[in-house]
C-alpha cells in the first residue's frame, strides 16, 4: 500500500451539462477523496493503480452526479450520489467543492437585462417619491401664501396702503439711483418726487 494513496486527493474537472430548463452549463468542480486503507488491496487488484481509480471511478461518477443533479437543480444529490458511489468501490468522499458555473452568454445578457430593469425601475420610483414630496411641498408654500394673503386683505385699508406708498417712497427717494419717481393713483394722490 502506498502513503500516497491513502491520503487525501483532490481531483479537479470542468463539466458541461443541461440544466432542467434545457440550458448547457459548464460546471467546474473539485473533488476530494481518500482510499479506505481497509479496502486498498481489493481496489488494486480489481482496478488497478491510482491514476485507473481516477479515471475508472472518480471522473466518471462524479460528472455522471453533477449532470444528474443540474438537470434536477438538486446540489444536495450531488454529494450524496458521489458519496455512495465512491463508497462502493471503496473510495472515501471528503467533499464535492462547485467552484464555478458558467451560463450561456445569451442567459448572462439576461440576467444584466433584468437587473438593469430593476435598477431603472428603482430609479424611477425615487424620482417619483421626489416629485411627490416636491408637489406637497409647493401645496404647502400655496397655502401658506393663500393664507397670509387670506389675512392681510381682511385687515388691510386704504388709509394703510397709503401710508406703506408714503413709506416706500420715502425709502426709493434716499437711494443714489433714484432721479424722478411718479406715484399716485388719481388726481390728488399724485406725487413726484425729483431726486439728486
Amino acid at each position: 500500500m502506498s502513503d500516497v494513496e491513502a491520503e487525501s486527493s483532490i481531483e479537479s474537472t470542468a463539466i458541461q451539462a443541461l440544466s432542467a430548463d434545457g440550458l448547457a452549463v459548464v460546471i467546474d468542480m473539485t473533488v476530494t477523496y481518500k482510499i479506505d486503507t481497509d479496502k486498498i488491496i481489493d481496489i488494486r487488484k480489481t482496478i488497478g493503480t491510482s491514476f485507473s481509480y481516477v479515471e475508472k471511478i472518480i471522473k466518471p461518477n462524479a460528472r455522471t452526479r453533477i449532470r444528474e443533479s443540474a438537470s434536477q437543480y438538486g446540489a444536495n444529490n450531488i454529494f450524496e450520489g458521489i458519496k455512495s458511489d465512491f463508497a462502493k468501490n471503496g473510495i472515501i468522499l471528503e467533499s464535492v467543492l462547485i467552484r464555478n458555473i458558467n451560463l450561456p452568454e445569451s442567459v448572462k445578457a439576461a440576467i444584466e437585462a433584468k437587473i438593469n430593469a430593476e435598477q431603472e425601475a428603482q430609479k424611477m420610483e425615487f424620482v417619483l417619491k421626489k416629485e411627490e414630496q416636491e408637489a406637497e411641498r409647493k401645496r404647502v408654500e400655496a397655502k401658506g401664501i393663500a393664507d397670509y394673503q387670506r389675512i392681510i386683505s381682511s385687515t388691510l385699508t386704504d388709509k394703510q396702503l397709503k401710508y406703506e406708498s408714503i413709506k416706500a417712497l420715502e425709502s426709493i427717494s434716499k437711494s443714489q439711483n433714484s432721479k424722478v419717481v411718479f406715484v399716485g393713483s388719481g388726481k390728488s394722490d399724485a406725487s413726484i418726487l425729483i431726486g439728486n
